[in-house]
């Protein structure tokens, strides 16, 4: 008897440098379940940052994430200084309604970190002040104050992806 085997899917932008998305303390689990659905998707790692408004054991993060959460590549640092510590912070982007420029300004290569604030407040002062040049916003024209933030992840991780398919 012959066992078909699925193939797997290549990176689609190259096994050897998967996108990172970075959340810096999120708060709502659903959220994050969903973002790392997401990365799972397109190959990216998922990095959590700091202190989380949730349980990594929470059912509502395992239910956004359904049964693909296991499978999530995911790291959790805690705090921004050590990731920064292993990370070239010239290959990372950082998500802000209240930045000036609009992310598809960006040229995001493979292995860039995409770096989001919590819902509720944001990214922290101190990633505003040290990294004010690689801040970008997501334009919208309807009467919001911003997206979603697994909306958000989705929309700027597929932004990345699309700039390095070939």
């Amino acid at each position: 008897m012959s066992v078909r085997r699925k193939k797997t899917k290549k990176n689609p932008c190259g096994a050897a440098a998967p996108f990172r998305v970075v959340l810096v303390e999120p708060d709502i689990p659903w959220n994050t379940g969903n973002v790392g659905r997401t990365c799972l998707g397109w190959g990216a790692e998922l990095h959590l940052v700091g202190k989380l408004g949730f349980s990594l054991e929470d059912r509502y993060l395992k239910r956004a994430g359904l049964d693909y959460w296991p499978s999530v590549k995911l790291f959790v640092h805690p705090d921004a200084g050590e990731f920064f510590r292993d990370f070239p912070p010239g290959n990372a982007f950082f998500l802000s309604a209240r930045a000036k420029k609009p992310f598809w300004r960006a040229r995001i290569r493979p292995g860039a970190a995409l770096v989001f604030g919590s819902e509720t407040q944001g990214l922290p002062t101190s990633l505003r002040k040290r990294f004010r040049s690689r801040f970008y916003r997501i334009p919208f024209t309807g009467p919001i104050r911003s997206f979603n933030l697994s909306t958000a992840a989705g929309m700027v991780l597929g932004e990345a992806v699309r700039q390095n398919s070939r």
